[in-house]
């Protein structure tokens, strides 16, 4: 496991403990992020996007404004 994967894991572990998922997928030298909540999710817990841009670009090594993050609420009839 490298360090992403590592960071990417605990990244993970944490969400999933408050019902979050994340599914990422690199685009050339962007990353895209969706984070989705399942039905007991926190919606008190999820950081507010520019931490997790933050820790996203500290798991990945990508700046920040590479990162498309998409949480849950920000698509049409999507659950916040």
């Amino acid at each position: 496991m490298t360090n992403d994967d590592t960071a990417l894991a605990g990244l993970r572990a944490t969400l999933a403990a408050d019902d979050y998922g994340m599914e990422m997928h690199r685009d050339g030298a962007g990353v895209q992020v969706r984070i989705t909540a399942g039905p007991e999710a926190c919606a008190d817990c999820l950081v507010p996007k520019p931490i997790m841009r933050s820790i996203l670009h500290g798991a990945l090594g990508v700046p920040e404004e590479a990162i498309a993050l998409v949480y849950p609420g920000d698509e049409p009839g999507a659950r916040p």
